[in-house]
């Protein structure tokens, strides 16, 4: 552990309060962001926060510090906090770790909801978006939809998908942001509570949401890689830097949407070798000819491209030979981005 890393974790129970001064607190999501250990702590005082609500209420004014009044509840907080979170699988972490992430950057956007971010969606927005989309997932893993159906019979998956978010949006709209994170949060927390998220064996099945037939677990994985780019936008909006997933759960979206673009492009696109640096390497495209060209993408540039937050001209890369089968191969991953 580093000292950065002890120092965030001494100001996480005074985060939960919103007790930090805003230089403090800016240090918090960037970290929540990389450390699952104190993710899952944050997460816990968060809670404890909300039990003690009343406790709260009677706290003094802040004056930029902890008060001796928050101070005292501070530690009543420490002392009551709940057991910790169900364990998930690997599959179902990069989706948890994603969320603490986006929870402790929301703490930044009190009084700047309407924020633009990205489409036409601010940050109240934004949130109801991935309230919108992670509810597929979650209906078809046997939890209730948090806001009232849409009409979509005869729609295809993508008109579907965006008129589910319209409705969710407009629905959203007219209650508080407060009230769209805390009904975000509680679906996420409840999809992370499913039995899919723990046992791999009953994640395994394969189930179609957003036109694609996956595993359950890679689902999750799906969930994960849009709440990171969506938190990454918002950061982006706030002037709050976001970190990329840790190592682990950052290939095993490379690794699922490697092979979403593999089928993609089918068996007898141009073959072309891609390389992920620090990764591996695979052949994309037809397997009976000689590879004609070689890419070469960071990870996190390879995700910002799949999941359109680079354009294939732009996104920096490594590349030799048939220029044309590269670029087959650029323009088929940024259009598989649906966020």
């Amino acid at each position: 552990m580093t000292a950065e890393h002890d120092d965030v974790r001494d100001l996480l129970a005074a985060w939960a309060f919103g007790a930090l001064p805003p230089d403090e607190r800016r240090r918090i999501p960037p970290h929540l962001a990389e450390c699952e250990s104190c993710a899952a702590e944050a997460e816990e005082l968060r809670e404890t926060v909300r039990l003690l609500d009343g406790a709260a209420s009677d706290l003094p004014e802040r004056n930029g510090g902890v008060t001796h009044g928050t101070a005292s509840v501070l530690s009543a907080a420490r002392s009551a906090r709940r057991p910790a979170a169900p364990h998930v699988a690997a599959h179902a972490a990069p989706y948890a770790a994603a969320v603490s992430g986006l929870s402790a950057l929301l703490a930044e956007a009190e009084g700047r909801w309407g924020t633009p971010v990205v489409h036409d969606w601010d940050v109240h927005a934004t949130v109801a978006h991935l309230l919108a989309a992670d509810e597929h997932l979650a209906v078809l893993l046997g939890l209730d939809s948090r806001v009232p159906a849409s009409r979509t019979d005869g729609a295809d998956w993508e008109a579907a998908w965006d008129l589910r978010t319209a409705d969710v949006i407009a629905h959203e709209y007219g209650r508080g942001p407060q009230e769209t994170v805390a009904a975000w949060s509680a679906q996420a927390e409840a999809l992370l509570g499913t039995p899919e998220a723990r046992d791999p064996a009953l994640a395994a099945r394969a189930v179609t949401l957003m036109g694609a037939r996956l595993p359950v677990s890679d689902h999750f994985v799906v969930r994960a890689f849009e709440t990171w780019i969506h938190t990454d936008d918002i950061g982006r909006a706030l002037g709050v830097p976001v970190p990329p997933p840790p190592e682990e759960h950052l290939w095993q979206q490379v690794r699922l949407a490697v092979r979403i673009l593999g089928a993609a492009l089918g068996p007898t696109a141009p073959p072309v070798l891609l390389a992920v640096t620090g990764g591996d390497e695979w052949v994309l495209g037809s397997e009976d000819e000689p590879v004609r060209a070689e890419l070469a993408l960071d990870p996190v540039d390879f995700c910002l491209l799949v999941g359109g937050r680079h354009s294939p001209r732009e996104v920096p890369r490594g590349e030799s030979g048939d220029t044309d089968a590269v670029r087959n191969v650029l323009e088929l991953a940024a259009s598989l981005a649906w966020l």
